[in-house]
């Protein structure tokens, strides 16, 4: 693929993920505690795709841990590299559990989610973000 196609979409995947990181704080504003968390996860999940676009690289799966793991090398702007997988390990406890109720034993996920875990979400979402804005620069990797 052309540097510009690639350029192109990594663009399309990070504007997502910005849009994503939205609107888990508008959830998480109206008290939809379980949707932002999934949304927070969402964002991060496409902001780290968009790197792997950006790099020519086929990302697959939903584990934002491991699709870090699977980049050949940590970005320079995800440094320290295990605060990263860390947060993307924390995000990835709301993929399932935040959407269906089977998730949970005898629980919905609007009942189990709260403000607190939005809100960690939601810092944990928005630091993968910025390092994607950032890997994404011109001149960065």
């Amino acid at each position: 693929m052309s540097s510009e196609r690639l350029w192109h979409e990594a663009q399309r995947w990070l504007r997502t993920a910005q849009e994503d990181l939205r609107a888990s704080e508008v959830l998480r504003d109206a008290g939809l505690f379980s949707h932002s968390c999934f949304l927070a996860q969402q964002s991060a999940e496409k902001a780290v795709k968009s790197i792997h676009l950006i790099q020519d690289r086929d990302p697959w799966g939903h584990g934002i841990q491991k699709l870090l793991a699977d980049l050949p090398e940590p970005p320079p702007a995800m440094v320290p590299w295990q605060d990263y997988l860390d947060k993307a390990a924390a995000l990835d406890r709301f993929y399932i559990p935040a959407r269906y109720p089977n998730g949970l034993p005898d629980l919905t996920p609007g009942t189990t989610f709260t403000r607190r875990d939005a809100d960690t979400a939601l810092v944990q979402a928005r630091t993968i973000v910025e390092a994607a804005e950032n890997s994404l620069r011109p001149g960065q990797g």
